[in-house]
């Protein structure tokens, strides 16, 4: 099962393909819930999780997504970067962001940084964690 959301916004135009075992729409609700092996992808980001429910507008209002929420076995992956967590939620707007919530941890190479909530900033490509913990294995020299 695949679907693709036209999430238009001032600065892309990609779309957010998501593939999932099963799907139920519920156009009444304005609410998809996609169940088994739940894979979302938007240009190099690509978000995994055992379910995802969509909140979507109406199509007189565009039908755009208004927030994802993903459950279980939650994966975020955009080039070497990696955040897991129990639970994730994507915002598209106003700064397009995911919150990860249940043991959330990011990894960049060796490096891994735990805390309490994880909030990712996609297009800005930077991450705020509350109550962090860092574990530094690896430096990355600039020069």
């Amino acid at each position: 099962m695949s679907v693709s959301f036209s999430e238009v916004k001032k600065d892309s135009n990609e779309p957010i393909i998501i593939t999932s075992q099963s799907l139920i729409n519920d156009n009444k609700a304005k609410i998809a819930t996609f169940d088994g092996n739940v894979v979302a992808k938007k240009g190099d980001v690509t978000l995994n999780a055992n379910k995802m429910i969509v909140y979507y507008e109406e199509e007189e209002k565009g039908g755009n997504i208004k927030v994802i929420e993903a459950v279980g076995n939650v994966k975020l992956q955009k080039a070497d970067r990696l955040i897991t967590a129990h639970k994730a939620t994507y915002f598209p707007e106003p700064e397009e962001k995911v919150v990860f919530t249940g043991e959330p941890r990011a990894t960049e190479g060796k490096n891994l940084i735990t805390g309490e909530k994880i909030t990712f900033f996609i297009r800005d490509d930077r991450a705020i964690v509350e109550k962090s913990k860092v574990y530094l294995k690896e430096r990355k020299v600039v020069k």
